[in-house]
């Protein structure tokens, strides 16, 4: 059991690189999918519009091909929101995410690695992706820092996240990142995974956190708030006993830390 769990440790989930100027760059899945997302949503004259607000016009014609600036990455995802009405904003960021988990599930981790996960009790699993997760954070976290705890659930931590660097929102509105982490734990930890971004830098939070549940969906909404795939919903409005929230300040009271420190 022990070479398998291993193999499923170490899945590379986009190219690695030993190199420290990749601390300021992000992976071109962040702008790949987002097009891509656009497109299927018949998006594509507002996309050139927020392409060319963020000074990346020539990505639409050429995207990028391998890991690029995370300043210009942040600046088409805030465009997104900033130029798109606000549920269709998230609806095209959800489905770039979940776009994005399904481009590292079909040639990011072996085959042979996601039959392992499949395998193993929830918690397990979700201790492992979350090391690999942690090991190539670069990637989707740029020059921010990562770290992740498995405990009661999974909470999921990116410190100066940049793509919403300088960025000020009433809710939390990193539903990219919230999908891309929902695709992984729903396809190798629990079909019932759901994430939930619960504090966010642009909210003026000390970090993005994200829990991952697959028993309760963790909720900074009410109960009577919809569900969404990568909720960030607050409250109806209308409760006169609203349902307890997850405190952006919680996590797990154990758990196993994993960290990775982009800078």
């Amino acid at each position: 059991m022990a070479p398998a769990q291993s193999a499923a440790i170490k899945p590379a989930l986009v190219p690695t690189s030993p190199h420290a100027d990749h601390a300021a760059r992000i992976g071109p899945n962040a702008v790949i999918q987002l097009i891509q997302a656009l497109t299927a949503a018949g998006l594509d004259d507002p996309a050139r519009q927020i392409f060319a607000a963020a000074g990346a016009s020539e990505w639409l014609a050429r995207p990028p091909g391998e890991m690029v600036d995370e300043r210009p990455v942040a600046a088409i995802h805030q465009a997104v929101r900033r130029l798109l009405p606000a549920g269709q904003a998230a609806a095209v960021l959800t489905d770039a995410g979940l776009r994005t988990g399904d481009y590292i599930l079909a040639n990011r981790i072996p085959k042979f690695a996601q039959t392992i996960l499949k395998l193993l009790p929830a918690p397990l699993a979700a201790r492992m992706l979350v090391k690999a997760i942690a090991a190539h954070s670069w990637t989707f976290a740029g020059s921010g820092g990562f770290s992740g705890e498995v405990g009661r659930n999974v909470v999921l931590e990116i410190a100066d996240n940049p793509i919403c660097a300088g960025e000020h929102a009433d809710t939390p509105v990193c539903v990219w990142h919230a999908a891309v982490f929902q695709r992984l734990f729903q396809v190798l930890v629990s079909p019932r995974a759901r994430a939930v971004e619960i504090a966010c830098g642009a909210h003026g939070d000390g970090c993005c956190r994200f829990v991952v549940d697959w028993k309760a969906v963790p909720e900074r909404s009410c109960a009577k708030a919809a569900a969404s795939d990568a909720a960030t919903e607050t409250c109806c409005g209308g409760c006169a006993d609203p349902a307890e929230p997850v405190s952006p300040d919680s996590g797990p009271r154990a758990g196993h830390v994993i960290s990775s420190k982009a800078r």
